[in-house]
Order: C-alpha cells, then structure tokens, then sequence
C-alpha cells in the first residue's frame, strides 16, 4: 500500500533543520500519530535513536543524510520524496536483547541495534569468560572489551576494532575481541543469529566492566547475556540503487 501520511524528524544540527524547514514546505507533515512512514534527517547516530523510539510502534523510517558519515541513510534530494519513498526497499533488523547484572543484583535489560560492547572502566584490563549458549568457549579473555554484533552494525565499532563484516540476511552474528591480549590469537568468531552469548566477568572488583546497548550504558556488570530478538523486525527503508546490502557487500572490497 504506498505511503500518504509522512512526518519528518531531524538532528539539531544547522544542515538538518534547514532540510527539514525546506521539505516540510514543500510536502507538508502528518502529525506523528497519524504517519505510515517517518523521514528521518541527520546522521547514523539520529537514525538509530529512531530506530529505537519505534520499537514498540514500529513505523518504516527513511533516513536522508544530513549528518557526517551516512552509512544507514540514503542520499539527499528535495525532489520526488513520495515516488522515492514508495519504491524503496525494506531491510528487515533485528535488534539485539541485553541483560546485564550489576555487582548490586540489579538487573538491567536494553536492545542494540548496533552492537552490545563490554569495556573495561579502569586503567586494568578485563578478564571475561565467555559463554556460548551455556557451553564455556573462553575460560578466560585478557582484553580492553569484546562486543556483539549484528550484520548492520559489522561495519561500525566492530569494524573498527578488526571484526568481520557480516552480510544482511546471512543469519550470524559476530563476536569481536577489543584489544586481546590472551588469548594472543583469538580474533573472534561468526556466531549463528541463535546463539545466545553470556559474559562473566572475573575479578570484578579489582577490573570493573561497563556494558554498552548502543548507547545504553551499564557500569560494574558482573554477567551479561545477549541474544537476538526475531520478535522485533525493525523497518528501514533504502533506494533501490543504494540499498544498505549493497552498501555491506561493498565495504568487503573497499582498498
């Protein structure tokens, strides 16, 4: 059914208000309770706080980039938004689920659509025991952090810190080492979508750890567990010529 009813949101950054004066105008705007699909002006960042509002409502976004890098946005353009709009193609993500435990016994729960990242928070490197669906795979990691990510966020912190790019629709995950030092060898390993990760983390008070939902932050966790949530089917919209697929295939071949 194409769209008619569109609401624009955008960062607060002088290039993103103005577009939003210039297409509001120009197309007008449905009041958010009413739109079938919301425009989203800014960056990767402005894109994943709207990612997050629509868990529960879960309204299609469009993202135009008026923010710095992009990688989650389609490209800026004034004319033909609805045409545009109504031939995109939908990517399906699938948000990660976190529940972290705090040296008190508070229980924390966030969802990722990046990556959930464990960080040391002293000078003292962490040491985690990792587990793979119950299973012990590292008795125990000497590093900075290690993090879980999903294909759409392969290529953000966890490509920075030498991780796999992972496809969309490949069905795995990635579980990225920041800075081991033991296991020297380890780099990381591709997990299947259903595996469910869990970190202990050891000497906890002497090398206190924060987990990281996106930008969720947990301080002196104790255990973490992370899954994938295939309830949440989150909605993004992408031109056909520069669809976020295409765009995860191409950063594999990038020089």
């Amino acid at each position: 059914m194409p769209f008619q009813n569109v609401t624009f949101v955008a960062a607060e950054n002088e290039t993103a208000q103005r577009a939003l004066k210039h297409l509001t105008h120009r197309y007008g705007a449905a009041p958010p309770d009413r739109a079938d699909v919301i425009v989203a002006l800014g960056g990767d960042g402005f894109m994943l706080e709207n990612l997050h509002r629509q868990m529960e409502r879960r309204l299609p976004i469009y993202g135009m980039n008026r923010g710095t890098v992009g990688f989650l946005m389609n490209k800026y353009a004034e004319d033909d938004l609805m045409e545009r709009l109504n031939r995109a193609e939908t990517v399906h993500l699938h948000p990660l689920a976190m529940t972290a435990r705090t040296a008190d016994g508070t229980i924390h729960e966030a969802m990722a659509i990046n990556e959930v990242s464990l960080l040391r928070e002293t000078r003292q490197a962490a040491k985690l025991r990792v587990r793979i669906d119950g299973r012990v795979r590292l008795e125990e990691l000497i590093c900075d952090g290690c993090l879980v990510a999903t294909p759409a966020g392969s290529t953000a912190y966890n490509l920075s810190a030498h991780g796999p790019i992972v496809p969309m629709g490949a069905g795995v995950l990635a579980l990225t080492p920041i800075s081991a030092f033991r296991p020297r060898r380890w780099r990381g390993a591709l997990l299947s979508h259903r595996a469910t990760v869990s970190f202990e983390v050891l000497e906890d008070q002497k090398r206190p750890v924060l987990a990281v939902a996106d930008f969720t932050e947990v301080r002196d966790v104790i255990r973490v567990d992370v899954r994938e949530d295939r309830s949440i089917a989150l909605d993004l919209l992408c031109d056909p010529e520069h669809n976020l697929e295409e765009r995860i295939l191409d950063e594999q071949f990038l020089p």
